[in-house]
């Protein structure tokens, strides 16, 4: 109860609405939905910090009682390296696989299925100790970033499907803020009194458990997504009791008609491929900025902050026994800074939150290099290190940390969406999987001065947005399309035949599907 309280108490402040505009079912669905998905994404992203000594002495006993002499330090670096990073490779499957899966299954049970995978990964990491193979470890990590990857598209999906329109984009907050969480809950129980123990490690893995089980239990009362069950079963009644019930109303002809008008105009084109879109003039400065701000987004460095805050801290001078409890700090920081982005986005716009908090990172990525050479000759420049990190992770969250997806949302048609955010998501896992491999060579190699290397990503996106970016905020697609056409050197007209090109249905023909897609009655004559 405690947690729910808190949980909704960061809902109201993010979306600043009134409680009559959240019905208790539409409450429990994001809670549950969140809880069991984006949660643990963002705790998979700390549980490996603290425990990260012991999982070494076992990665190093392992190898000892099986060939008969200690791992190397390069090889024992690799297998810790692969064991952090091998996350986002089944993250990057898991975006993959995801858009048929949610076709077939629907939303609400692909979250429901997805716990398969949590569930074995769980079992296969606590239990790798015991088996005394680290292979399971590794493993149990890549079954947990398949979880992750199809995790973070089905719960958007789902919430803003079951969302009144009004409130949607604000709902999209919860999965980011469950992230916030998750990575907060995965440093709190990796402290030396709960978990953070060497017998006890397992169990931090263990634990995935408990959401999982959470998710499963209460979400099968829940609705399918009614938009779902309306555009992709044709199942007219199921789906009104659906919007009745996540809506608290009993009269939803309007959404229905809605949901059925807005059905229609999408059908006037087919959607788009991935090559289709990279060879689409109209939208190339579009695709471009995509790739960057994700790229950024990964590489920025926030990712080795979280993946290997003890050793920073360490190299910062942290004394060991105080490093978990200054961990903490790192996640409150990203939990206010997420809430504060939320609050704030609509009234400052994207751009000068992207822009803003890139410039800032790179700031604080210089000042941290200077603290961190020099802090043997002074004795309070472990504490600048400290606030340094803090710093750069706030700034992360107050723009870079969430509006990626949103600017990739904003710059394509609905039939270009599905290609755009698989472009996205195939550069957001594979530069997670790059920083989590490399980092800790190129920490061995610069030592004090590989943040210099993300500092200089932060600068190179910053200058990027700051000529290419235009702001989007309360902009149609026209209007932000209009806005690249100059850049993708076409007209205006020119780009609206070129988002579909050959792909153009008569209207005869766009009637005619249109209808018969839908049950004799169910059309309303509301629809225009």
């Amino acid at each position: 109860p405690v947690a729910s309280n808190i949980c909704f108490s960061l809902l109201r402040c993010v979306t600043g609405m009134l409680p009559t505009n959240w019905s208790g079912s539409l409450i429990v669905a994001s809670l549950t939905g969140a809880f069991g998905s984006s949660f643990l994404y963002g705790y998979n992203l700390s549980v490996v910090n603290a425990p990260a000594a012991h999982i070494k002495k076992f990665y190093n006993e392992t190898w000892e009682r099986r060939y008969g002499f200690s791992v190397d330090e390069s090889t024992l670096t690799l297998l810790w390296s692969v064991t952090v990073s091998i996350f986002a490779i089944g993250g990057l499957v898991g975006a993959i696989i995801v858009t048929p899966i949610v076709k077939f299954f629907g939303r609400k049970r692909t979250l429901l299925l997805n716990n398969l995978f949590a569930v074995t990964a769980a079992l296969l990491m606590s239990l790798s100790l015991l088996a005394g193979s680290f292979e399971m470890l590794i493993l149990g990590r890549i079954i947990m970033g398949v979880d992750a990857g199809i995790s973070l598209s089905a719960l958007p999906m789902y919430l803003s499907e079951i969302s009144p329109k009004e409130i949607r984009g604000s709902l999209g907050q919860v999965t980011a803020i469950f992230i916030c969480i998750g990575v907060f809950t995965g440093q709190v129980l990796g402290l030396p009194e709960i978990f953070g123990q060497e017998p006890r490690w397992p169990y931090l893995f263990g634990a995935i458990i408990v959401p999982s089980l959470i998710q499963v239990v209460i979400l099968p009362f829940l609705p399918e997504s009614p938009r779902y069950l309306l555009l992709e079963k044709h199942n007219t009644s199921k789906a009104e009791k659906a919007f009745q019930t996540f809506l608290g109303k009993d009269d939803v002809s309007h959404e229905v008609e809605e949901v059925l008008a807005e059905s229609r105009v999408q059908r006037n084109t087919k959607l788009v491929s991935i090559l289709q879109l990279l060879r689409t003039h109209a939208v190339r400065w579009q695709v471009i900025t995509v790739v960057v701000t994700m790229g950024c987004y990964q590489l920025c460095g926030l990712n080795a902050i979280w993946y290997y805050t003890n050793n920073i801290f360490s190299e910062a001078g942290i004394n060991h026994e105080t490093i978990p409890y200054v961990t903490l700090s790192t996640g409150a920081v990203e939990t206010v800074a997420a809430v504060f982005s939320g609050l704030v986005i609509e009234r400052l716009g994207r751009r000068p939150l992207l822009i803003g908090g890139f410039g800032l990172m790179v700031v604080f990525f210089a000042v941290l290099t200077v603290s961190l050479t020099l802090q043997e000759t002074v004795h309070w420049l472990p504490y600048l290190s400290i606030f340094c990190i803090l710093a750069i992770i706030a700034s992360f969250c107050i723009g870079p940390g969430g509006i990626p997806f949103v600017l990739t949302g904003e710059f394509f048609q609905q039939s270009q969406r599905p290609a755009a955010f698989m472009i996205a998501g195939t550069v957001n896992w594979l530069s997670n999987f790059a920083v989590g491999l490399l980092f800790p060579f190129i920490q061995a190699g610069l030592q004090t001065y590989c943040f210099l290397v993300f500092a200089a990503i932060c600068l190179a996106g910053a200058t990027y947005l700051f000529f290419v970016l235009p702001e989007t905020k309360n902009k149609t697609f026209h209007e932000i399309s209009q806005a690249f056409a100059k850049r993708n050197k076409v007209s205006l007209e020119m780009q609206e035949m070129n988002h579909y090109p050959g792909e153009r249905k008569s209207s005869a023909e766009q009637e005619s599907n249109f209808t018969s897609s839908v049950n004799n009655g169910e059309t309303k004559k509301g629809i225009v």
